[in-house]
């Protein structure tokens, strides 16, 4: 008897919403397999991980795309077998019937981004992905328990480039629930005004406040304002960014992983919030993270990753 309730016990530990150690495949993984398309998220199933990590776009039609850059991307789009060249569309500007023209299955050979990836399998004839569809493809995978972190592509600089974060809010929250899945979402943004929709409309679905600070390009001000972080600013809270998402009614902190420091890390802790940085690819950098006591890691390899956890 004392046997069978502590084998009941550990099935209800790992089929729990709660992740011990969240694993996440970053764009499905895109050191591996091509970056947000169905074949990349069934493979990291596979290999798996406990999260699928992608990047949501509205296009003009009103239908949820996966696709990281809020332009079509010349390092990863053919059409009609040739490379798209030159200034491109927004996805947010093309029908989801437009958006199906493109193969997204391989890098561009000889690119500065092939390089960093040098070890992507293609995957030609990959088109980008609805997220109906990936919802769906999980589905179909009996006892699949996977969790998702959504991000939504939109910048406040170029509120042209996609819906508003009302509208974009909205039309995320109600394809999850439609779902079913609002336990095993997660709603992501550098765009904090996003999250706050989210928090608002829809208060079951956790979100994550995404940060970098970095000389080419940062979201988050220590000293000063940004426009993405919806008036949550550091500088309002003695220069903390923990304290400012916690202000912000975040739970869940997710910073480049080069700005985060153990520092950091315990004072969000303390404050209550989990820590989940981008992107940690190197293995050294993983164990020494994990060594700190982050609570996942978010990734372009989740192979090295599964290694490090020594799953």
């Amino acid at each position: 008897m004392r046997l069978s309730a502590l084998m009941m016990t550990a099935l209800m530990l790992a089929t729990s919403p709660v992740l011990a150690f969240d694993l996440q495949a970053h764009r499905g993984g895109r050191a591996l397999w091509p970056e947000n398309t169905l074949p990349a998220f069934e493979r990291a199933l596979d290999l798996g991980v406990d999260t699928l990590e992608l990047d949501v776009g509205v296009t003009r039609d009103g239908q949820l795309i996966i696709a990281h850059d809020r332009h079509v991307d010349t390092n990863l789009a053919r059409r009609d077998g040739k490379w798209v060249e030159g200034v491109q569309p927004t996805w947010h500007s093309l029908t989801l019937a437009e958006t199906q023209a493109f193969d997204v299955g391989r890098i561009r050979p000889g690119s500065a981004y092939a390089k960093r990836f040098a070890n992507q399998m293609p995957i030609d004839g990959t088109t980008v992905p609805t997220l109906a569809s990936l919802f769906d493809l999980v589905k179909k995978r009996k006892g699949s328990n996977i969790h998702f972190n959504i991000e939504t592509k939109i910048d406040p600089t170029a509120p042209g480039d996609s819906v508003g974060p009302e509208t974009f809010a909205t039309l995320l929250v109600k394809q999850v629930r439609a779902a079913g899945l609002e336990k095993r979402v997660t709603i992501q943004s550098f765009d904090f005004r996003t999250l706050q929709v989210v928090q608002k409309i829809a208060p079951e679905i956790s979100t994550a406040y995404l940060t970098i600070i970095d000389p080419e390009e940062s979201t988050v001000s220590i000293t000063g304002s940004s426009p993405w972080s919806a008036g949550f600013d550091p500088v309002k809270h003695d220069g903390s960014l923990p304290a400012a998402i916690k202000a912000a009614g975040g739970a869940i902190w997710s910073p480049y992983h080069p700005n985060l420091t153990r520092e950091l890390l315990k004072e969000a802790h303390g404050l209550g919030l989990k820590v989940l940085p981008w992107t940690v690819n190197d293995a050294a950098d993983m164990k020494r993270l994990i060594d700190w006591g982050v609570d996942g890691l978010i990734t372009d390899d989740p192979a090295t990753g599964r290694k490090v956890l020594g799953r």
